[in-house]
This record gives structure tokens, C-alpha cells and sequence, in this order.
């Protein structure tokens, strides 16, 4: 009989999925890096920072680049906008789809997870954009679906409030429904036909014209763009209060989830596995991303090194507008050494649900929240978990939190960029590589696999079965009557 410890070496271990996480803005969850000349946040408005970070995480077989967006500054702190834009704590903010082209023409596996909003623009503009970037890409678009919260946003698009929180996930339930019709049921795989003899290109048979009159949306469309090679792009969303659980476990194929301890995560992914298999998915389906922030060396002086000059660099205001942004408390008001209390401090109504529950949780890791821990940790990792350390320590952690949390990969912050992801590439990967917990190199000429591919596997570039966007293919699709 084979001994325990023989069996046991014989079963696969789990694969860690990693995402590079950055944002097209100057102070993204580490505000402040700017001022180390090592850093190139503030380089972010050429194309060749965005080319330059594209060609190290291919090199590193990084499965996707996640880009983080926002539609109005952070103006709880000392309830005021100045803060936010003296620190550049997440201001100012460029559109991310803009480098995507760019960065696809100079690789050819790395993915793209852009963040848009389903609060500012209509389903078909949304659906026209991501089906070009799909085709763009090959294939390699994820779409972070987020319903937008920020009164500022609001306010630029013509609205005093946001919409309710629950009201905002029901007008994207059906803006979901809107966007499987025009990008699944509108064109049949065969319309385009390239016929010369008859001068048609397409079919028009074979276009459906999708008419959808709903509680928040009204349409009389076929879609303009002819299928990209996923139809719809991979699906992220970010959110776990309820609602944004009940929604994601209905629509996401990957879950962006943030939170300094496993233990803080743990319940929530289960719980939105729940809901999913009540929703008739494989629960398993749904992959489960974690922020996480690395500050690596090859020796345990050389990382603390790097950390002693991040805190030298960092903007504690930057770090504290994010926090009360976030969570809908102006720090600036609670004493400093006071207990954080949610339902005391949280007084603005416009906010992060998940967030304010995660960030003021007490953990083992975090066992007192007071402005002044706060102040000590905001600035470096955005109040998500940082590891410093050798790669063999990140990678204990990492393993860690996958067991602990049941979580599925991680969406790597950086300090300063793109020196965190080089040494990603160059120092953690390999070490997971040697535990067996990253995927090896694919072989010269392998074909690229689509963003949908690199997570189910080769084949899978097309909604799952029992994901609820396929009932919404052409040849099974029925116009309703009306579709609330």
C-alpha cells in the first residue's frame, strides 16, 4: 500500500491564477510612489509605459492585465475633492480601453480585464466597444462589470444622486440581458458570408434585429459589430454586498474580491458559491480573485529595504482619502485613537457596502482599526494585504490564502511600477513554478487562447452552458415579449 505522504504528493496541486492590477492614474492603491525616481506612474498618459508593462507581464505569462477605472474623485476626506487631487490619489484618471490595442499588438497571450460601468452609457455603446476589443485582442477581453457609485460620477453625467445601491444591480441585471441579446443573439456564426458573385458581404437573414423593452432600457437594434471570437468578453465583477453577491453569482465568471485576511473572505466566496449553484451553476465556475500586494527581494533585507523606501515615499493623506472614499467615513472627524465604528462613522450614504464590512473588520491580522493604525497602513497596498518578503515567504502567503479562503488567484497591486511587477516576473513566479502551482511555459507556436480559454481551458472561448448569457444564442434565443 502506498504511504499517505506518497499519495498525497501524487494529487495536483490547485493552480494560482495571477492578474497584474494597475490603473491608468497616477496614485493607484499605493499613493505617493510618484515621488521615487524609480517609479513611472506618472508616465501613464504615453503609450509607451502601457507597452512597456504589456511586454514584461507577457514575459512573465501573467494571465491578465486588470485595469481598475473610476468616473469621479474621492471627496469624503475633510469633505473635500482638494486632497484627493493634491495626492493624486486615484486622480487623475485616464480611459483604459484607450492602450489596449497597443499592448495587443505587442503580445499575443497576455488578457485584458477592463472596468466599465453599466450606470453611464447604454448597452449598445458598451457592447460595440467590447465586441471591437475583443476582435482587437483575439480573443483576450474581460469585461469588470461595476455599477458605479460615487456622487461626483454622478453629478459629471447630469445626476445630484447616485441610484439606489439594489435598484443599480437590478438596472444591470437587464443591462446584462440587453448585452448577451446584441452580442449572442443578434448575428448567426454564418452571417457573414463573402459572397461575390451576389455583391453580399452579409447576410441580412441572419441578423436579427433584437427589440427589448425592459423596466430601464428600450432597444430596436441588430448588432452592429459581426461576432468577435468570444461573443461576449469574460465577464469579471467586483462586490459582495447582497445584492453585488446575488449578481455575480448569476452573471460573473471571476469574482474581484479585497480583504486583509482570509478569514474576512472566506464566508463571502462561499456564500456566492451558494447562490450560484442555487442559480443552477457549477459553483466551481466561478474563479475568485484576491487583491494582494507584494513587495519582494531575493533576501529578507533586500525586501525590507524596498518596503522602508515605499513608506518613505508614501502620501498618508492619499492613503487616508482612499480609505474614507471607500468606506463612507471621514477620518478626518474620528479622534485618533478612537475605535472605527461603521454604523457611527459610515455617514455617507454613497459608498463601498462590501468595502466599509471588509475594511472595519477585525481580524487576527487587524485587531484594532483606529485613525492611527489606519494612517500607518493606508498608504502602501490600499488596506489590502502586503507581503514583504523572499519569494519562498510571498509564496507561503499566497498558498495560504488560496486554502484559507478558497480563493482561485490573485490581482497583484504594485508600489511602484513597473519595478513590483518585474520582480513578480522575475522572483515570484519561479517559485511557484517550483511548487508546482503555475503553469509552465506554453511550447514555441503553441495557438493563444482566448481570455476565456486561459480559465476554463483550450476550446471554452464561448459562454458556459449553464451560464445564464446562453440561453440568449442565436439558435435558441426567442424574442419575449417584453423583457423586465
Amino acid at each position: 500500500m502506498a504511504s499517505s505522504e506518497n499519495v498525497n504528493s501524487q494529487i495536483p496541486k490547485k493552480r494560482i491564477f495571477l492578474n497584474a492590477f494597475d490603473m491608468s492614474t497616477v496614485g493607484h492603491l499605493s499613493p505617493g510612489q510618484w515621488k521615487d525616481p524609480e517609479d513611472r506612474s506618472a508616465t501613464k498618459r504615453r503609450l509607451d509605459y502601457w507597452i512597456n508593462l504589456a511586454k514584461i507581464l507577457e514575459r512573465g505569462d501573467i494571465n491578465a492585465l486588470f485595469l481598475a477605472d473610476t468616473y469621479g474623485g474621492y471627496d469624503t476626506y475633510q469633505d473635500s475633492l482638494d486632497p484627493c487631487i493634491r495626492t493624486a490619489a486615484q486622480w487623475p484618471v485616464t480611459d483604459p480601453t484607450i492602450p489596449i490595442s497597443a499592448m495587443a499588438a505587442v503580445t499575443k497571450n497576455l488578457a485584458f480585464g477592463i472596468t466599465a460601468s453599466t450606470s453611464f452609457e447604454p448597452p449598445f455603446l458598451l457592447a460595440k466597444r467590447f465586441s471591437t476589443l475583443d476582435h482587437l485582442t483575439n480573443g483576450r477581453v474581460g469585461w469588470n462589470i461595476v455599477t458605479s457609485w460615487k456622487k461626483a460620477a454622478f453629478k459629471a453625467i447630469g445626476l445630484d444622486e447616485p441610484i439606489e445601491h439594489d435598484q443599480r444591480y437590478a438596472q444591470a441585471d437587464e443591462y446584462l440581458r440587453v448585452v448577451y441579446k446584441l452580442w449572442q443573439g443578434s448575428w448567426a456564426d454564418d452571417a457573414v458570408v463573402a459572397d461575390e458573385s451576389s455583391d453580399t458581404y452579409t447576410d441580412p437573414e441572419k441578423v436579427r434585429t433584437i427589440k427589448h423593452d425592459g423596466q430601464f432600457y428600450h432597444l430596436e437594434s441588430r448588432h452592429i459589430v459581426d461576432p468577435s471570437p468570444q461573443r461576449t468578453p469574460f465577464l469579471f465583477q467586483a462586490g459582495t454586498s447582497p445584492a453585488g453577491s446575488q449578481f455575480g453569482a448569476t452573471h460573473a465568471e471571476a469574482i474581484f474580491v479585497t480583504g486583509h485576511s482570509p478569514s474576512v473572505l472566506a464566508p463571502r466566496v462561499a456564500r456566492i458559491r451558494q447562490l450560484a449553484s442555487e442559480v443552477g451553476r457549477d459553483p466551481s465556475s466561478i474563479k475568485f480573485f484576491a487583491t494582494f500586494t507584494p513587495i519582494l527581494g531575493r533576501t529578507e533585507e533586500e525586501a525590507q529595504e524596498r518596503f522602508e523606501r515605499a513608506k518613505k515615499y508614501a502620501s498618508i493623506t492619499g492613503g487616508l482619502v482612499l480609505f474614507s472614499g471607500w468606506t463612507g467615513i471621514d477620518i478626518s472627524k474620528v479622534p485618533l485613537d478612537e475605535e472605527i465604528d461603521p454604523v457611527k462613522h459610515s455617514l455617507e450614504v454613497h459608498k463601498v457596502r462590501s468595502t466599509v464590512e471588509t475594511l472595519t473588520a477585525r481580524t487576527v491580522e487587524v485587531p484594532s482599526l483606529t485613525p492611527r493604525t489606519i494612517a500607518s497602513i493606508a498608504a502602501i497596498g490600499g488596506l489590502g494585504p502586503v507581503a514583504v518578503g523572499t519569494p519562498e515567504k510571498v509564496s507561503d502567503q499566497l498558498e495560504r490564502w488560496v486554502n484559507e479562503a478558497g480563493i482561485d488567484g490573485f490581482n497583484l497591486g504594485y508600489v511602484t511600477t513597473p519595478g513590483t511587477f518585474e520582480q513578480v516576473v522575475d522572483l515570484l513566479i519561479p517559485e511557484l513554478r517550483r511548487r508546482g502551482l503555475y503553469p509552465e511555459k506554453s511550447s514555441e507556436g503553441a495557438a493563444p487562447l482566448t481570455a476565456r480559454e486561459k480559465i476554463y481551458g483550450e476550446g471554452q472561448n464561448q459562454l458556459r452552458d449553464d451560464h445564464p448569457g446562453s440561453k440568449y444564442k442565436y439558435d435558441v434565443y426567442q424574442e419575449e415579449a417584453s423583457a423586465n
